[in-house]
Parts: C-alpha cells; structure tokens; sequence
C-alpha cells in the first residue's frame, strides 16, 4: 500500500468531526486488543483527529501532526507502525523466519513457508486467526514490529497448505508511511 515513492501525494487534511470520532473510536475498541484505558493515552477524547487524504484512497489520522492509524477506503483500520511499537500488543503477532526478512522491508506479501519454518511462528490453534484480520508481523531475531499485515489464510490453513501468499503487507519499516514523522 505504502510503497517507497518520490511523493506522498497528500491531497488534503481536514479536522474530523467529533461524531465521526466517536464511530472511529468504537471501530478501533472493535477491531484491536485494546483497553478503553490505552486508546485515550494514545488518542485522548479531547483531542481533535485530523484526516490527511493520499493517493489511492488512503486515510491517515493524526493527532498534533502524528499519525498514529490508516485506513485504506472503508476497510479495517491499521495502527502505525511507530504507535506498534509503543503498544505491541494491539495488534495479534506473527513472526517471519530470517529469509523472509529481506523480502518483507522490499514490500513483498509473506508467504507461508516463512511462518512455518524454523524461525516463524504463528499463535496456537487454541487462539488461532482468521482470514481477513489485521496482524502485526515481526522478525526473527528482532525485538519490535517490521511491518503490519492483513491474514489472506487463516492461521491452521496456512500451517496446513504451507503454499502461496500467507500475509498481505500494508505498510513496512522504511515505506512511505514510515518516512512520515509529522504531517
């Protein structure tokens, strides 16, 4: 979604209503592993969101200039990277094993041999995922999140066909998204 590019091509930014907050608020309450606690730390009630407008339809919030989710046209909404990596357990994790690392910062989609190799690893089938659910990826070897990525398989169908692409990306450490400190 983010690829490396010479632009941002941002359009626009606007203040969002605060009506549009609160359904914004509840979506992510919805969507992430997250306390009502946590979410006003990152996103204090009284604080104004702004949406800043990309190409290809993409939405990025930001708090003080900061962004801090994105949402590409009505789907889910995605915490940054630099807000995972304040709050990592938002988001459910799985990990790469080291030979898909160069190809996830290259802005390829994981494939299922690199979640179910030696290094990889995907939550139990007790807490398994579904198709369709926004994950935080992380690498072997590396302490915090390199990239946020939406299921294509769910978690035991990518263990048990062990073929094809297993994890889209949306963004990756040293995309476009991840070069924008403030807007």
């Amino acid at each position: 979604m983010f690829k490396k590019s010479s632009s941002t091509d941002i359009s626009g930014q606007t203040p969002v209503k605060s009506s549009v907050q609160r359904s914004i608020r509840s979506a992510v309450l919805e969507q992430w592993k997250i306390e009502p606690e946590t979410l006003e730390a990152v996103w204090p009630k009284k604080e104004g969101l702004v949406l800043v407008k990309c190409r290809e339809h993409i939405s990025i919030y930001t708090i003080h200039g900061e962004p801090i989710f994105f949402q590409h046209f009505d789907g889910p909404i995605y915490p940054t990277l630099r807000l995972l990596h304040k709050y990592p357990y938002i988001l459910p994790m799985v990990r790469v094993d080291r030979g898909a690392i160069r190809f996830l910062l290259a802005g390829a989609h994981m494939m299922c041999p690199g979640f179910t190799s030696k290094g990889g690893y995907l939550p139990p089938a007790e807490e398994g995922l579904a198709a369709g659910v926004p994950v935080a990826i992380h690498a072997e070897g590396k302490e915090h999140a390199v990239g946020v990525g939406i299921t294509k398989l769910g978690t035991e169908e990518i263990k048990r066909v062990n073929k094809g692409v297993g994890v889209e990306i949306v963004t990756y450490v040293g995309d476009d998204l991840w070069a924008i400190q403030s807007l």
